[in-house]
């Protein structure tokens, strides 16, 4: 017989999660509805005057070269750091599952995710400073010129593997937690058939990580769009000459410094769209090939 949880006050389950419906209202549905109704008004930065305008906020937008540019080095910064930062963390918990370490190198490899964003880009920053960053002095010993504050595929470069590097340990813990749980069973089965260890991996292993790798590709790909504005402002604030503005850090720029309310409202919501309908492929297409 099944023993269930009953509440004396029918009221009570609503009590429990009335602070957290009231967080997510006040903090994510307000906000967004407010950016949807600012996106069709142009307003002066103090929202005194507003004037309906439809869709020429959108218009301007795909009219405008440098957002289109920002459009596609969005996609670009998301692939990469989508791809490096599971590829690698796939790796790293391969590598580790396969020898007994201690808790504190466990540690070591998951400290990371403790960093925000924003210190993250310090740190990336200040490695690969053209004046005193140590990996940079490297560069030029060996003869590379290294000026990511010139170069903007330098720059590009060094954004995706701040952002890479900072994830890497939120998709560490659940590839190795996905590992852990494989019966070693089916893996020995697989040897004894005469399989190798690359083969166990892709026929066994990696089908069974499949349910992980599809929510992490889901969580990187929004973090990759939404969260990494922190290590774009701190690294390269856009530059050079937009090299790394993706959107997330124009519709802050554009509101912060342009004082462009309704074009930053519009990106947003297209910023907003464009992670929604890659949610949707990737629940309607990708988690087909998932196996549970």
């Amino acid at each position: 017989m099944i023993k269930r949880a009953v509440y004396k006050k029918s009221y009570l389950p609503y009590l429990l999660v009335l602070p957290q419906l009231i967080i997510t209202v006040v903090f994510f549905f307000l906000p967004a509805a407010e950016a949807i109704r600012g996106a069709f008004y142009r307003q002066d930065v103090f929202g005194l005057h507003q004037h309906f305008v439809w869709f020429d906020n959108f218009k301007e937008l795909f009219e405008s070269d440098i957002y289109l540019y920002s459009f596609g080095a969005s996609f670009i910064f998301a692939f990469l750091v989508t791809v490096l930062s599971i590829g690698f963390a796939l790796l790293m918990a391969v590598l580790v599952n396969r020898v007994l370490v201690n808790s504190a190198y466990k540690t070591l490899l998951i400290w990371p995710y403790a960093v925000a964003p924003a210190i993250a880009g310090v740190l990336w920053r200040f490695l690969f400073d053209p004046s005193v960053g140590s990996i940079s002095w490297m560069l030029h010993q060996m003869g590379y010129n290294w000026n990511f504050l010139l170069n903007g595929k330098q720059a590009m470069f060094l954004v995706v593997i701040a952002a890479s590097w900072q994830q890497f340990s939120y998709n560490f813990i659940f590839f190795l937690a996905g590992l852990a749980a494989i019966p070693k069973s089916l893996i020995e089965a697989s040897a004894i058939d005469g399989a190798g260890p690359f083969r166990r991996f892709w026929t066994v292993v990696f089908p069974l990580l499949s349910p992980t790798t599809f929510f992490l590709l889901s969580i990187n790909l929004i973090y990759a769009f939404f969260q990494t504005f922190g290590v774009i402002a701190t690294v390269t604030e856009g530059g050079p000459a937009n090299a790394t503005n993706i959107l997330v850090y124009k519709v802050y720029y554009d509101a912060f410094y342009g004082l462009n309310i309704g074009s930053s409202n519009a990106q947003s919501v297209i910023l907003m769209g464009i992670v929604l309908i890659l949610t949707v492929i990737q629940f309607k297409y990708i988690e087909r090939k998932v196996h549970y």
